[in-house]
């Protein structure tokens, strides 16, 4: 009853804070703005007077508004270019203010003073382009077309959105695009890696799972007339808190443009930075570049003059590189070999190769109603060649990955149906068919706990055919004057994925520790994961501007259920009877209502600081998997579990009854007794699936102050902080912390450990023999258990230019920590807890790291552009400095070890249990910086333009470890892999 009291009341706050918030102003708008203030000469404000914005880049050439009684008007929706504002009213002279730059959603303000004067006079004003945003609190970073060609990098969505300053990406560090094609996700500011959105013309262009906001497909960055990234502030359109990375694709014209760019690279153009104080620490050799290329071509022009236009590029791209220290198996294919033989004259290779045909069509179908329609073509090919890591084996990585199709395509339609009401609507979809190979799929997989190479897996991998399909629309009304702006909208997706055959792993597969077997693992294959997710969202926002004053508001309504489909589960090795998993609701269904707010105030009347402030609240991405199909039958059903293996007489057969869970022979017990079995090994708490407010959630707050410096040169200073909320408590029902027996060890001694090591590692608990393997899981709100913490915030700063001397440049710092605590997390029905990094695990009694501050970190972005004149060259650079990655030294502690202090053996038979040595957030990898050089030179010929140039990436030739063995031992913190080293690529580009 309490429970619901609270929904109710969060609903009534929820109301009466949205009434409130019509009173004051708010709007986002996908592209930019004009605005401003129209006066005569004593200072009076000036209705009805007719201001038009001019610019090639309009397919109507001419947007037309009037001013409104406060003498406000308002242009929105306008494309990235140069504008030129004429204001015209009968009996003042026409003023035509030119030279005005849009990019991204930026709002420039533009007032004019009209004086009396004959019809006929026109008076042209030149001054610089505004760079303070007047009207939005939104913080946004945009490299248009002409930075993007001019700086070194790789020209994929991958390189850029790690360029953005505060963003952290996935995956190793990226130098000359080495690491692409492969799908990158990113976050802001301490959130989850998967709350990034890539978007394509305003709409998402992710794929269903991984957070659906990044995906296989690669949008065509080399031919984007802009990328716009909003970084926070995100209004009634953002879906999540996260970073948008918008790439607004170039249109064609009145008049035939095109290009064609070539790059390339190959080993002799690579340097080496493999040193002997690397050999010395057991690296045997690095990444090496074998080619990466690129041929990109793109032609637009008039269909119809004025009416129709069109944009057609091409994109071939390949990559292969050698694998750090990862060598083909000599042994590979060899049912009766059981180890990883490296042939060293055979190293594994990494192959990413792709190819791509968009094409884009700008339609005026009336004076009123246009459509841009966009279509993306794409085949992909990675690891065709090969595969492995510097911890897999080629011939466990998988194999051949591949699409079989993989394409976006998009519609939108925009109708300005009278100078104050715009009308819009849009509807995109990617859907893409991939699947990986298995070479050796009756082959039993292995891994190997120790050795030279801890975790190495080898001798098999998994395998899938998947086909995912994310259709998604939007419509939005808009009703805009002068001082005012109102938007109401709508926005849908539909995401799916039908697993086809997933095979994660063969049915079997084997741990060793130096070679001898110490446990099994047990797999149900295959299994079929066909998920549904639906959501819809409703928004309102609304901005007014009072003078100095510009407050903007906004609320969202989101609404997300979920089902899976009817799909078979099993026959298989350990299920060998066929049952059919019936379709099956998941949540029905998340309602959440997120208010958000904003405001900038010209601080000094000038035009020339902004004092700005943003808030609100933002959800969890909407994506197959997590929370959203948390409750598929098969997902709650066990389909794995692991024993303990004493393989006695060496010849890698378990000598057991595997269908039998408990210990016989030479295997111990099931880890976990609901394996294969139709008995769910996981409930939830009725409250998670369905109802107000329970979606996981952060709440974000960020004041800032921007200030133009000089003309056309501005800097930011901002506090940013995000609260995440809404965690679950995973209760394991069978098992009490009378079940537990406490134990310690003593840490090894080395000067790489805390205080030299040797230190008692107590808070370190073991389940009951009887209790072993018993399974009985319930998740509930974690806020049953006790208050969990969790936060970051941080300052960041940024600088932006783009001078007349042909020199631009942008940059910036962001400061920051997170902090989580799950201390307060206490035991409820005779339960206890071990906090994990998202939920609550109630496993045992342990609070060890319970509370982790991390230490406050900086990244450094920037990038700078520089045309010399006369001799027409042109440099360019970019930086970064980014913190290393928290280590762990995860020591392997055998069973005889921990009975000297627990009294018995580990449970279920268990040979060991692997101990973090020391505290999460101590240990940190080197810091990493790359600095990427470019020079190049112009040559034009008529409207023709040549560049020839040549890219240096990792100029410095850092050699920063990219990867570390944790695994406590003679190989700990062995580096696995070391960034990319410095080499060049030549390039050639023609514009006409």
């Amino acid at each position: 009853m309490d429970h619901c009291a609270n929904r109710m009341r969060f609903v009534c706050v929820t109301a009466t804070v949205w009434v409130s918030l019509l009173m004051l102003p708010a709007i986002v708008w996908a592209q930019a703005t004009i605005t401003g203030t129209v006066k005569d000469p004593s200072g009076a404000v000036l209705p009805g007077v007719t201001v038009e914005a001019t610019s090639p880049a309009l397919i109507e050439r001419v947007r037309s508004v009037v001013t409104d009684a406060t003498g406000q008007y308002r242009v929105v929706d306008l494309r990235p270019g140069t504008y030129i504002v004429t204001f015209t009213l009968p009996g003042f002279s026409t003023i035509r203010r030119e030279g005005i730059e849009l990019s991204g959603a930026f709002t420039a303000t533009v007032d004019a003073n009209l004086a009396v004067g004959s019809v006929a006079e026109t008076i042209t004003v030149i001054a610089e382009s505004p760079v303070i945003d007047l009207g939005s609190a939104r913080r946004e970073q945009v490299v248009n077309r002409e930075l993007l060609s001019s700086i070194p990098s790789a020209r994929t969505y991958q390189t850029m959105i790690g360029l953005a300053p505060g963003v952290t990406t996935g995956g190793t560090q990226d130098v000359g695009g080495l690491n692409s094609p492969a799908t990158r996700t990113f976050a802001i500011h301490g959130g989850p890696q998967t709350e990034g959105r890539v978007l394509v013309d305003g709409m998402n262009a992710g794929a269903a799972r991984g957070g659906a906001g990044v995906s296989n497909y690669q949008v065509d960055v080399a031919n984007a007339q802009e990328l716009a990234y909003m970084l926070a502030g995100g209004l009634g359109e953002s879906e999540t808190g996260g970073p948008t990375m918008n790439v607004v694709p170039r249109t064609g014209g009145n008049k035939f443009t095109g290009s064609f760019f070539f790059s390339g690279a190959n080993s002799a153009m690579q340097a080496s930075n493999l040193t002997q104080e690397l050999r010395d620490a057991g690296l045997k050799d690095p990444n090496e570049l074998i080619k990466s290329w690129e041929a990109n071509g793109a032609i637009g022009g008039p269909i119809l003059r004025d009416r129709l236009w069109f944009f057609l590029s091409t994109k071939r791209q390949i990559t292969r590189l050698y694998v750090s220290g990862m060598y083909y198996n000599k042994n590979d294919g060899n049912p009766v070999a059981w180890t990883y033989e490296p042939d060293l004259d055979r190293r594994a290779m990494y192959d990413g190769t792709w190819t791509n045909v968009p094409l884009r069509l700008t339609w005026q179908a009336t004076p009123r109603n246009k459509f841009n329609i966009f279509w993306d073509e794409q085949k992909m090919c990675l690891e065709c060649e090969a595969g492995g890591t510097p911890t897999v084996a080629p011939e466990a990585s998988g194999g051949t990955w591949d699409t079989d199709f993989q394409r976006f395509h998009q519609i939108t339609w925009s109708s300005p149906i009278t100078s104050r009401l715009l009308a819009e609507a849009g509807y995109a979809q990617v859907r893409t068919k991939y699947g990986r190979q298995n070479r050796n799929a009756d082959l039993i997989p292995v891994t190997e706990q120790g050795g030279a190479i801890p975790g190495l897996v080898y001798r098999s991998g998994g395998w899938l055919r998947n086909l995912t399909s994310t259709p998604r629309w939007r419509a939005a009304l808009s009703y805009v004057t002068g001082a005012h702006s109102l938007k109401v909208g709508y926005e849908g997706q539909f995401l799916s994925t039908d697993g086809g055959t997933l095979f994660p792993f063969p049915d079997l597969a084997y741990r060793f520790n130096n070679g001898v077997p110490n446990q099994l693992t047990m797999r149900v294959n295959p299994q079929l994961n066909n998920d549904r997710v639906k959501g819809a969202a409703l928004y309102a926002q609304d901005q007014w501007s009072l003078r100095r004053l510009s407050v903007q508001g906004a609320v969202r309504y989101d609404r997300a259920w979920s089902y899976n489909v009817e799909g078979p589960f099993g026959p298989s090795r350990f299920v060998p009877d066929s049952t059919i998993i019936p379709a099956t609701k998941g949540l029905d269904a998340y309602n959440d209502i997120s208010l958000r707010g904003g405001m900038a105030y010209d601080l000094f009347g000038n035009g020339k600081t902004s004092l700005r402030l943003s808030a609100g609240q933002y959800r969890d991405a909407l994506q197959v998997g997590g929370i959203f199909n948390a409750t598929n039958p098969i997902a709650l059903r066990v389909t794995s579990t692991t024993r303990n293996w004493t393989d006695t007489n060496r010849d890698f057969v378990p000598d057991c009854d595997l269908m039998n869970p408990a210990a016989n022979r030479e295997c111990g017990p099931w880890s976990n007794q609901l394996f294969g079995s139709t008995v769910a090994g996981t409930k939830y708490d009725p409250r998670l699936l369905n109802g107000w407010g329970v979606r996981p959630s952060d709440t974000q707050l960020a004041v800032g102050v921007q200030r133009e410096i000089l003309p056309r040169l501005s800097a930011e200073v901002t506090y940013h902080r995000r609260w995440f909320g809404n965690f679950t408590a995973t209760d394991n029902l069978l098992v009490a912390p009378s079940d537990y027996s406490p134990y310690s060890i003593v840490a090894p001694l080395d000067s790489r450990l805390p205080d030299g090591g040797g230190y008692r590692i107590d808070d370190l608990w073991e389940i009951s023999a009887a209790k072993f393997g018993l399974s009985d899981d319930f998740v509930a709100p974690a806020e049953d258990y006790g208050n969990r913490i969790s936060y970051w915030h941080g300052v960041d700063i940024n600088i932006s230019g783009r001078m007349r001397n042909s020199l631009m440049f942008q940059g910036g710092t962001s400061t920051g920590r997170a902090v989580t605590d799950t201390c307060d997390i206490t035991p409820k029905l005779d339960t206890s807890t071990t906090p994990s990094s998202t939920s609550a695990s109630l496993n045992g009694p342990s609070r060890r790291f319970c509370r982790v501050v991390a230490p406050f970190a900086t990244q450094f972005k920037g990038l700078v552009a520089y045309t010399i004149p006369k001799v027409d060259v042109q440099v360019s650079s970019t930086i970064q400095s980014l913190p290393g990655a928290s280590l762990a030294a995860n020591l392997v502690v055998p069973s005889a070890t921990v009975a000297q202090t627990l009294g018995r053996p580990l449970a279920g038979g268990a040979s060991s249990v692997t101990i973090n040595l020391i505290e999460p957030q101590t240990l940190f990898g080197d810091r990493i910086n790359q600095v990427d050089f470019r020079v190049a030179k112009l040559l034009r010929f008529g409207r023709s333009r040549v560049q020839v140039g040549v890219d240096i990436f990792n100029l410095m030739n850092s050699n920063v470890p990219q990867g570390y063995l944790q695994t406590y031992g003679p190989t700990w913190l062995r580096p696995t892999s070391v960034m990319d080293a410095r080499f060049a690529r030549v390039s050639g580009q023609i514009d006409f």
